[in-house]
């Protein structure tokens, strides 16, 4: 049966494999660092260009709004304004055989 000691330390007695183990290690810390940080430039790219879509997009609603409707597309009697259509209803009332 193996006992394990609390105190940390490194896996091998060799001097030269726990040299080995030490770079590997900074090396794998450093690459985890620059492939996270351009992880983070690309996600921050793709989130800056996705809101400045949206952002032109409202923009361009907002001044089709401002605009109002194009010139001609409706006629002077019974057009709407301001979302407003003016007429009139009649309503129609059908008779039920209650038997």
């Amino acid at each position: 049966m193996r006992q394990y000691s609390v105190r940390g330390g490194l896996p091998a007695g060799n001097p030269i494999a726990n040299i080995l183990v030490v770079i590997a290690g900074v090396l794998a810390i450093g690459v985890s660092i620059v492939l996270g940080f351009f992880a983070f430039i690309a996600l921050s790219a793709i989130v800056l260009v996705t809101a400045a879509i949206i952002g032109v997009r409202v923009w361009w609603f907002k001044r089709k709004l401002q605009k109002g409707p194009p010139a001609g597309s409706a006629s002077t009697e019974g057009s709407t304004v301001h979302g407003v259509i003016e007429g009139e209803y009649h309503e129609v009332q059908t008779e039920r055989d209650e038997t």
